[in-house]
């Protein structure tokens, strides 16, 4: 053979190769609010129930462990797990005596189950990271996990996008440098569009390949107001509402998730009383009425995040559910003001986020919003919030994309 067809050889492979490394984008999978596994250490001297430990040797799971959430060991979890607010600093802390760490930074498997155990109920994203290995992804290679403390908004989250500026850096760095595909769930929507927003687009071009959305809530969502008034069970008939606020309304997250002015007509009831009705320009007053004072000033920290609506700047994949029940406004009886159960009048969602929030990615593709990346969504009938993570239409579409 001679010089001249080896080399012409040569060529055409290192060809091949390098098609073939620019051909499976990397993943980097971002959880939504209660998709990471949390783990706690306790040093405490006070307790809200005698079988509360005060003590632990070592961090254990606290997210999810299904253990702790039966009754009377629930309330232990509660303390655990809830955020105080410091109206000063305008931050929160864990209760005094309480360490909670997010376990397994790029390392997927603390975001493909959220029970260490790998049980079922805490599956999570495992489903797609099993379809993506079908088609030639390594876990801790080309499948990376990036966790966070889900109870915080993008304000306390700082760290967070440093390091993960810094993982999507490596993970280029280390297949081939190829451009990474953020892969998320619900909140992790969010919180991966701010991050985007932070990036110069010469960055953005040189290291992120596509955004690919599952359910998340551009907008916001009704059921934030559902939770801060009762609460959310989590689909769990053995956990009560009540008992799951008491956690629930301490994290400036779910503040974060409340309905966006951009898509709600101030014009709109939210919360319907016989004595006043709510609208998205009355936060301030219901937190007042319902006594959450803490409530109305993580609003304030974190409202500046749903007014901004531009485009990430790179190309989305926003993939979500409708045609599923999904609350509108909550209805209470004459009679029985705030702190009775309301009647939820439902509308069209993915049975958690309403339909307006969930498309509300789908004005990008106007100009006004600038930077015409393409905008591709994908809505299915009946794909709900969270098992849209295990729908087979979703696990086509997304094996799909990721091989070109």
């Amino acid at each position: 053979m001679t010089s001249v067809k080896i080399s012409f050889l040569i060529i055409f492979i290192y060809g091949l190769l390098a098609k073939n490394s620019q051909g499976l984008s990397p993943v980097i999978l971002i959880p939504g609010d209660g998709g990471s596994q949390l783990e706690a250490k306790l040093n405490k001297t006070n307790v809200v129930h005698y079988i509360c430990a005060k003590t632990s040797n070592d961090y254990f799971n606290i997210w999810l462990n299904l253990e702790l959430l039966v009754p009377f060991v629930i309330d232990c979890w509660v303390d655990n797990l809830r955020l105080e607010y410091n109206n000063v600093t305008r931050t929160t802390k864990n209760p005094e005596g309480v360490d909670i760490r997010i376990p397994g930074w790029g390392n997927p498997e603390p975001v493909e189950w959220l029970d260490p155990s790998h049980q079922s109920t805490g599956a999570y994203f495992n489903t797609i990271a099993d379809a993506l290995v079908k088609i030639g992804y390594k876990r801790n290679e080309s499948i990376i996990g990036a966790p966070y403390d889900f109870r915080k908004a993008p304000n306390e989250n700082a760290e967070f996008f440093t390091n993960l500026k810094t993982l999507v850096e490596n993970t280029y760095n280390s297949n081939n440098k190829s451009s990474v595909t953020l892969l998320v769930h619900s909140m992790g929507g969010l919180m991966a569009t701010h991050f985007l927003r932070l990036q110069p687009q010469k960055w953005k071009d040189q290291y992120i390949r596509r955004l690919v959305s599952l359910s998340t809530p551009w907008a916001g969502s009704m059921k934030a107001v559902k939770v801060f008034a009762i609460g959310d069970d989590l689909g769990s008939r053995m956990l009560r509402e009540s008992i799951m606020r008491t956690q629930q309304v301490t994290c400036p997250s779910l503040a974060w998730l409340l309905p966006s002015p951009l898509f709600w007509k101030p014009s709109e009831v939210l919360v319907q009383t016989d004595k006043y009705n709510y609208t998205i320009n009355d936060f301030q007053k219901w937190f007042t009425d319902m006594e959450l004072p803490d409530a109305w000033e993580m609003r304030k920290d974190t409202e500046k995040y749903t007014q901004d609506f531009a485009a990430p700047g790179v190309e989305v994949h926003c993939i979500y559910g409708f045609n599923m029940s999904t609350v509108e406004r909550l209805v209470y009886k004459p009679g029985t003001w705030l702190d009775g159960y309301p009647t939820l009048s439902m509308g069209d969602g993915d049975g958690t986020v309403n339909l307006r929030s969930l498309s509300a990615c789908e004005h990008w593709r106007k100009r006004s919003y600038g930077n015409n990346r393409p905008v591709k969504s994908l809505p299915l009938s009946k794909a709900e919030h969270l098992t849209i993570l295990h729908d087979q239409r979703v696990l086509d579409y997304i094996t799909l994309i990721m091989k070109h």
